[in-house]
């Protein structure tokens, strides 16, 4: 094969205004780890590890079956929508019509739908930090400003209403709210979101990108409760985001929702016909099937992933230098790995950062966890539970043994 000589293409400037996914890096880093004979425990993870429940497969079949592998509605069939509806009338106690609902190839597309559909050069979106990594890079591939509201740890990463107050300017077009939330966890009581809705409500010219895809990944019988459920007001300017790959262990098939107002969904839908056309109509078939099957699944798995959090939580609280929350819902570990900063590594070199303190992580204990800086706090590291408790007492042994290596 001979070298490439040819001019290289000029990139969009816009390129500059984000980076690749941290936690995709990370774990695309462990695989190629493990690839090459390294004995890796990945906790980057962002996906539940039980498998897509069985009636979900058989529908997707019999679709195929049926020969159901063509082009559907850009936004989704009648029947997806119809599925979705019925979620949002059985779990929110929703109304909606189909005009008011979307269905893309996943929940982030939905949420990049909407973004490109409303944002332009000098809107700001305020986004509660942490945050999911992906949040800022959106809005500025877009064109917009995000505008990052620090959440105090003693508060359990929530957003507090003077500080949302303080950060909505004239320019504010979206609040992005996530609960409960990645990668803290953060799930709100009806008072804290009362709070929130007050504010709200009195500064009528910003909607809401409610981000529910953790909706049934709760603990400790904590409620879930949307901002387009506290008042008629809010339902308007609101679009609320899921998807199925969370609850129902189906991140591959890619199939996300949206329910907003009308208007707002429309030129989501034109926006979505001109970039990926329908989602897939298999996807859309195992969607349905996951929507209006058996519910019984989602509590016994939160149960279990319940059991998970509470082991992983106590054994890293008796690491030396790390200390940890219970997160009310989600699948993550957002550790303060504050109490390292500063410590020397055996190589003689300091842990100046939590990127310096994942990389030693990866180093020296093979365990893959994604820098906190990445999510907008720091110094913190973000560890999925998304394992079997095996898996996951061996690799909190390994970060014991790590931080026992390390001298302040």
């Amino acid at each position: 094969m001979t070298a490439d000589l040819s001019p290289k293409i000029k990139l969009a400037d816009r390129m500059g205004r984000f980076l690749p996914s941290a936690s995709q890096a990370a774990a695309q880093q462990a695989r190629n780890l493990a690839a090459a004979g390294r004995d890796i425990i990945s906790l980057t993870a962002g996906e539940p590890d039980f498998p897509t429940p069985d009636h979900v497969k058989v529908a997707a079949m019999a679709a195929m079956g049926r020969e159901e592998t063509k082009y559907t509605n850009r936004d989704g069939s009648p029947e997806m929508k119809r599925a979705v509806i019925e979620k949002f009338r059985r779990d929110n106690g929703l109304c909606y019509q189909p005009t008011q609902i979307i269905a893309s190839t996943g929940a982030k597309q939905v949420i990049f739908n909407a973004l490109m559909a409303t944002v332009e050069s000098g809107d700001e979106v305020i986004v509660p930090a942490p945050h999911w990594l992906s949040y800022p890079d959106m809005v500025r591939l877009v064109g917009g400003e995000a505008v990052i509201v620090p959440c105090p740890a003693e508060r359990q990463f929530k957003l507090q209403p003077n500080d949302l107050e303080a950060a909505i300017t004239p320019a504010s077009r979206w609040l992005i709210f996530n609960t409960p939330g990645n990668p803290a966890g953060a799930v709100y009581s009806a008072d804290e979101i009362a709070a929130l809705a007050a504010v709200l409500i009195r500064r009528p010219h910003i909607g809401i990108i409610s981000d529910d895809i953790y909706e049934h990944l709760r603990y400790d019988h904590l409620p879930f409760i949307s901002l387009a459920q506290y008042s008629h007001e809010l339902y308007r300017r609101t679009l609320c985001v899921n998807g199925v790959s969370k609850a129902y262990a189906m991140t591959g098939w890619r199939l996300g929702y949206g329910a907003g107002p009308a208007h707002l969904i429309q030129a989501m839908a034109n926006v979505q016909g001109q970039s990926t056309a329908c989602p897939s109509s298999i996807g859309q078939a195992a969607a349905i099937a996951a929507l209006m099957g058996p519910q019984e699944l989602l509590p016994e798995r939160a149960a279990i992933m319940q059991a998970r959090r509470d082991l992983i939580c106590g054994l890293l609280n008796a690491c030396p230098g790390l200390s940890c929350q219970a997160p009310g819902g989600a699948m993550y570990i957002f550790c303060s790995c504050a109490g390292l900063i500063g410590a020397r590594m055996p190589d003689g070199g300091r842990i100046e950062s939590d990127g310096d303190f994942t990389a030693f992580l990866l180093d020296a204990a093979g365990i893959a966890v994604v820098s906190g800086a990445a999510y907008g706090r720091s110094p913190y590291i973000r560890i999925s539970f998304a394992l079997p408790e095996a898996d996951l007492a061996a690799a909190a042994a390994r970060i014991h043994t790590a931080c026992d290596k390390l001298r302040l």
